[in-house]
């Protein structure tokens, strides 16, 4: 048996702990009143390997702890909620981390760099020249997790994001005027 995390594309059967993942994360963030993604969204709305991609070919990748001889077969921990995107300037393809999550009782056991390096590597199997995500602010233990020569990420300080959602979303969809 192997002492590293398993990491396994999510199937629909996982569709329950993905959006368990979601309510944790929501809740660690302080935004569980933000969530509306229920069981059959995420069914609707997610890829799955086995089937024919849907909604910007979103996947989830689950990790689980290593195997022992007590647990053969662990729960996943955590999960990547991703995405692939493209690079203009790069003329590239690429991968946006929509969400990274581990379960508190098993982070700094290797789970999320595991994570990291398996969406790295699908970055580079597809020809990808970044993968990108966001973190908040204040989420100081995962800046300095990201920024650790073990991930290498670096902060990009002269982009700011930007969105559109709820009643502006709407609006500005109202005004196309194309058809």
């Amino acid at each position: 048996m192997s002492d590293q995390p398993v990491i396994r594309f999510a199937t629909e059967d996982d569709v329950p702990t993905i959006l368990q993942f979601i309510q944790e994360l929501a809740a660690y963030e302080n935004a569980s009143h933000e969530v509306e993604a229920t069981i059959e969204s995420l069914r609707a709305t997610l890829s799955f390997p086995s089937s024919p991609p849907k909604c910007a070919s979103t996947y989830t990748l689950l990790v689980s702890p290593p195997a022992t001889s007590t647990n053969p077969s662990p729960a996943p921990v955590g999960m990547a909620l991703f995405f692939y995107n493209y690079s203009t300037w790069r003329s590239a393809p690429g991968i946006y981390l929509e969400d990274l999550y581990v379960q508190p009782e098993h982070r700094g056991k290797g789970c999320g760099l595991a994570l990291l390096r398996r969406l790295a590597a699908e970055t580079v199997k597809v020809g990808g020249k970044r993968l990108e995500w966001s973190v908040l602010k204040w989420n100081e233990p995962s800046i300095k997790f990201y920024e650790s020569e073990s991930v290498g990420a670096k902060g990009m300080e002269e982009w700011m994001k930007m969105m559109v959602d709820g009643e502006a979303l709407t609006k500005l969809a109202a005004a196309d005027k194309s058809g």
